[in-house]
C-alpha cells in the first residue's frame, strides 16, 4: 500500500479537524480490529482506541505487530450511541488519527462526540 495521504503531512491538531469533518460528511468512523476485537494504544499511561476518518488511513496502521488486523467502520450514530459512553464507562481515550511515526491528538470521548456535534451545527 502506498504510503501517500493528505493527512500524513499535517500535524496531529489538524488531522483531528480533518477527521472531525470526515466522521461529518461520510458518516463513519474507522478502528482496527482483529480476533479479539478493536486495536488498543497505551500513550502516557492512558488507554485508548485509534480512530481514523478513512479505511486507508486506518490500513496505514495495519504493519507490524498490527498486521493482522484490518479497518472496521463504525457508523457516526453507532459511535455517538454505543461506543461514546462505552469508551467513557472504560475510561478509555480516543487516539485521533495515528500516523506512523505520530500519535495524534488524545482526547477523551465525550469531548470527541462534542466536538463531532459542534461542527454539525
Amino acid at each position: 500500500m502506498s504510503l501517500s495521504h493528505p493527512l500524513l503531512e499535517v500535524s496531529a491538531e489538524k488531522r483531528l479537524q480533518a477527521t472531525v469533518e470526515s466522521v461529518i460528511e461520510n458518516g463513519e468512523v474507522w478502528i482496527l480490529k482483529d480476533d479479539d476485537g478493536c486495536v488498543m494504544l497505551t500513550s502516557d499511561e492512558e488507554d485508548g482506541v485509534p480512530v481514523w476518518p478513512d479505511e486507508a488511513l486506518a490500513a496505514l496502521w495495519a504493519t507490524d505487530e498490527w498486521s493482522h488486523c484490518e479497518p472496521l467502520r463504525i457508523s457516526l450514530q453507532d459511535w455517538m450511541q454505543k461506543w461514546t459512553p462505552g469508551l467513557l464507562k472504560d475510561a478509555l481515550v480516543v487516539m485521533v488519527c495515528p500516523v506512523p511515526g505520530e500519535e495524534g491528538e488524545i482526547i477523551d470521548p465525550d469531548v470527541m462526540a462534542e466536538k463531532i456535534l459542534a461542527a454539525k451545527g
